[in-house]
């Protein structure tokens, strides 16, 4: 017998324009197989789940998860680590997640790689790949890392980092520090190169983004700002056609205005919602340890002692509604910044991030306040 088919019926499709009532979703295996009328003759003989005038949308894809679930990446870089992190996070519909190995030593960046290759080889749901943040950034714009442990990669560091690996692997570095025959040389290699944690000028930035520098880290925060007659890190992004930018959407991150004024700029399709969540994201307890100080998450921001912003608490159900609600996009193009558009920076559009026949299965069914009540990924619904 070949594989059952499933169609997910009496539900609002969330197609290019907006829902659509109608329609059905089917889905065989991992694999979306149609989208249909409701009144196609392959639903009446597929096992039936009734969305019961839910929104289906595509399942959401975060390139930038600290942890969840009470762990942090960083502490525990294992695959135990990675699959309860990925719980965590399916609750809020991310049906795709890049596990966010801040600035650490050369043996836990490792422990890191290799944890993710093992992760994806047993299926843990959801793992795409990995997101190095450092530690190859500026003391200028540390942020929270701990710039004792900045340095310039090494032979070994690119060695790790490029050789064959089963997802994506993306690094984030200060184009200023590395110099642009390694960014070349990284891209090359097929690592997605991303600036953050910058003080760069204009022009270092835009040589970088020549060099195979394809996005921005958590557009704004650490990095040089749009200035009059020096624009900036922040310029540079916001004038390249090609680039995405990925923006914290939590409201104490980035300004709401900022985030119209970023998003307006930007070519379309290049606004990326991110979430750099840490592990109080799915637990009970809002508490971690980071860099040996105990961040505690209180109103939804996560703040060392003294006041510098430590990740956040935010979820991607989360960052949809405040895209809807706080920065004012319908939630066809909120869907779209955080499943399509990630999906595309990842290069991964091809199968993942939309509603459309040969794509994985993976959904995120939202009611009516945008608050998810299931998540499917690659065609197995998880319970929320």
């Amino acid at each position: 017998m070949g594989t059952p088919l499933t169609a997910l019926i009496n539900g609002r499709v969330l197609a290019d324009h907006g829902p659509q009532e109608g329609l059905a979703v089917l889905v065989r295996g991992e694999r979306i197989e149609a989208i249909t009328r409701a009144d196609d003759a392959r639903v009446s003989g597929a096992t039936k789940h009734d969305l019961k005038g839910q929104l289906l949308l595509p399942g959401f894809i975060d390139v930038q998860v600290n942890g969840g679930g009470g762990v942090l990446f960083n502490a525990e870089p294992t695959v135990e680590a990675l699959a309860a992190i990925g719980a965590a996070h399916r609750k809020y519909g991310t049906t795709g997640f890049l596990p966010t190995l801040i600035t650490d030593t050369a043996e836990v960046m490792r422990k890191a790689l290799n944890a993710v290759d093992a992760a994806i080889e047993q299926g843990v749901p959801g793992v795409l790949g990995i997101h190095l943040e450092g530690p190859f950034l500026a003391t200028a714009r540390k942020g929270i890392h701990d710039a004792k442990l900045f340095r310039l990669p090494d032979a070994d560091d690119i060695a790790a980092i490029t050789r064959d690996r089963r997802g994506v692997v993306m690094l984030t570095l200060a184009v200023e520090e590395v110099p642009l025959d390694t960014i070349r040389q990284l891209s090359e290699a097929g690592v997605i190169v991303v600036a953050g944690h910058t003080a760069a000028t204009y022009d270092t930035t835009r040589a970088a983004l020549d060099a195979g520098v394809t996005g921005f880290t958590h557009l704004y925060n650490a990095m040089t700002p749009l200035g009059s007659r020096e624009p900036g890190v922040v310029g540079a992004a916001l004038d390249d056609p090609h680039s995405w930018c990925g923006l914290i959407v939590d409201g104490h991150h980035v300004h709401p205005v900022a985030l119209r004024v970023a998003i307006a700029a930007k070519a379309k399709g290049k606004s990326v919602l991110v979430t750099d969540a840490m592990p109080p994201v799915g637990a009970d307890s809002p508490e971690y340890v980071l860099n040996g100080q105990t961040i505690i998450a209180r109103d939804g921001i996560c703040q060392s002692d003294d006041g510098v912003l430590a990740g956040s608490a935010l979820d991607m159900a989360t960052g949809v509604r405040n895209l809807v609600n706080m920065v004012g996009l319908p939630l066809a193009e909120a869907s779209r910044m955080a499943s399509a558009y990630p999906a595309a920076w990842l290069g991964l559009d091809r199968t993942h991030g939309r509603l459309v026949a040969g794509q994985h299965a993976d959904f995120a069914v939202l009611d009516d306040k945008l608050s998810v009540t299931e998540t499917w990924i690659s065609g197995v619904r998880h319970d929320v």
